[in-house]
């Protein structure tokens, strides 16, 4: 059986997958099941998939993540369902690092893992780690990402929702997925991790030393985007960053049992519940 099922949406982004799928197989010290959609895929990739023998499905037009992963889901075999995007590169012993943290918090029953991106260039968000190895794959040297990166490892830290996200393959399928209301995909990610808290997940880990270098936006400025903050508001009554900031924690520095407790009553979540209730009787 393997270890992970990696779940990989990709839309015509040939070169990006191509290399996503070279540092799996380079990089990874286990056997894992790589599960491909093709949104269109006229790129070639449908080719592609078919002569390297990995499994995927398709879809003649962009059906977006939500709908893309819940596809490939289906297949998953493994006992942990890994989300990954296409144009993502994984460092040597990334999924050892990933393991390592699962006997961590595995008596806790449900959790949600996530590696620590690696960006080019400085989006604010002060769980990315910033160095540049290129902004498109024929810029990008495997080799030296692979003696470099290791190097950038850092503390693990609270609040994950983002890929390279990983769940047991049973609270994957318990939740649903991704929810499909938020295609093409913007927020699902917060959705999906709000569904596990509702479940009741408490454990929202960064991995610190399990790193992934993102190209970031190859596909997302391409896509008429949903709404989704608002989105998120109207269905859970509460704002993204309050989720963030007051549940899990967001950026925080992991303790050693990174549990997270209830929110505790404060006058920044009040002011929050209060903002949010205003915001759905808006609309």
């Amino acid at each position: 059986m393997p270890a992970f099922s990696i779940l990989i949406p990709s839309w015509n982004n040939l070169p990006y997958l191509q290399l996503c799928v070279e540092s799996l197989r380079r990089h990874s010290a286990r056997q894992h099941q790589i599960l491909v959609h093709a949104n269109d895929g006229s790129d070639g990739t449908r080719a592609w998939l078919r002569e390297q023998g990995i499994e995927h499905t398709a879809s003649d037009a962009n059906i977006g993540i939500c709908h893309a992963v819940n596809l490939i889901g289906e297949k998953a075999r493994g006992d942990y369902v890994l989300y990954l995007n296409d144009d993502m590169v994984v460092a040597p012993g990334w999924d050892s690092a990933l393991e390592r943290a699962i006997a961590r918090v595995e008596r806790h029953g449900m959790f949600l893992l996530s590696g620590t991106m690696i960006e080019p260039a400085g989006s604010g968000n002060a769980c990315v780690v910033l160095s540049d190895f290129g902004r498109h794959p024929a810029q990008f040297d495997l080799a030296r990402f692979a003696r470099e990166a290791p190097a950038l490892a850092r503390a693990d830290w609270l609040g994950a929702t983002w890929p390279p996200t990983l769940v047991a393959r049973s609270l994957w399928h318990q939740v649903g997925g991704y929810s499909i209301e938020f295609s093409p995909g913007m927020s699902s990610d917060n959705d999906f991790s709000m569904k596990l808290w509702r479940a009741g997940c408490r454990v929202y880990l960064g991995v610190g030393d399990s790193l992934i270098y993102h190209f970031s936006k190859t596909s997302t400025d391409r896509i008429r985007k949903n709404d989704g903050r608002r989105q998120f508001l109207m269905k859970w009554g509460m704002t993204q960053s309050g989720f963030d900031r007051y549940y899990l924690r967001r950026g925080q520095a992991a303790p050693a049992d990174p549990l997270l407790p209830e929110p505790q009553a404060s006058w920044g979540l009040r002011w929050q519940t209060i903002k949010s209730g205003l915001r759905r009787r808006l609309g």
